[in-house]
């Protein structure tokens, strides 16, 4: 994680595990995956596959889901711009603590804000990936497994991301899954391919082991 430094009267704790010992313990380097996406878009769905398949390899994974995060930690929390910020700092502490741990976060968050997924790629940018999990608003109002776009319209729920609030489409993602056109399957594949690439025994994590 970045060097930062702790508010006067607090000491940072340095760990006697480094991350070459838990590289060593568990097979590979820990990491944060950030799936972004519309609601909709297959961004839980492929989460959680993934987290199926990377722990039956010998991975040490685990997802964050904005359900999930809502329910628990963040329950204190709207869905206002200013509370949407707020979520997504917790989530992005609370992921590169995981990878700091040795883990793949895998995160399933809209985090519509451009602004938020840098600051949350910047707490520890080498161990941070962003994922854009792409379809387009069509293709995810179509689904709306949670009949969230259909009260939308009907203006049961505001501020909601692709009708009453904004998505920022990612500039530069590091991967780019088009789940519009291509099957869950296909989807996994390709993720745990790059998830392999990146943080694998032999990835280009080790640059910071």
């Amino acid at each position: 994680m970045m060097d930062k430094d702790p508010p006067a009267g607090l000491f940072r704790v340095e760990h006697r595990v480094t991350p070459a010992d838990r590289r060593a313990m568990n097979g590979h380097g820990g990491g944060v995956l950030w799936l972004t996406g519309l609601s909709g878009s297959g961004k839980t769905t492929l989460a959680l596959a993934l987290e199926q398949h990377l722990s039956l390899k010998g991975y040490q994974a685990y997802v964050l889901d904005g359900d999930n995060i809502r329910g628990g930690l963040n329950s204190d929390l709207g869905f206002s711009p200013q509370d949407r910020d707020e979520n997504i700092r917790r989530i992005g502490e609370v992921s590169a603590l995981f990878a700091e741990a040795g883990f793949i976060a895998i995160t399933a968050f809209i985090s519509p804000y451009a602004k938020d997924r840098r600051r949350a790629r910047a707490i520890d940018p080498a161990r941070f990936r962003e994922v854009h999990v792409n379809a387009d608003l069509e293709t995810c109002e179509r689904r709306d497994p949670k009949g969230l776009y259909r009260k939308a319209r009907q203006g049961r729920i505001t501020d909601f991301t692709g009708i009453s609030a904004p998505y920022e489409i990612p500039e530069n993602p590091d991967l780019v899954i088009h789940t519009g056109n291509e099957s869950v399957a296909n989807s996994v594949s390709t993720l745990l391919g790059f998830v392999e690439t990146e943080f694998g025994a032999a990835g280009s994590m080790d640059r910071v082991a």
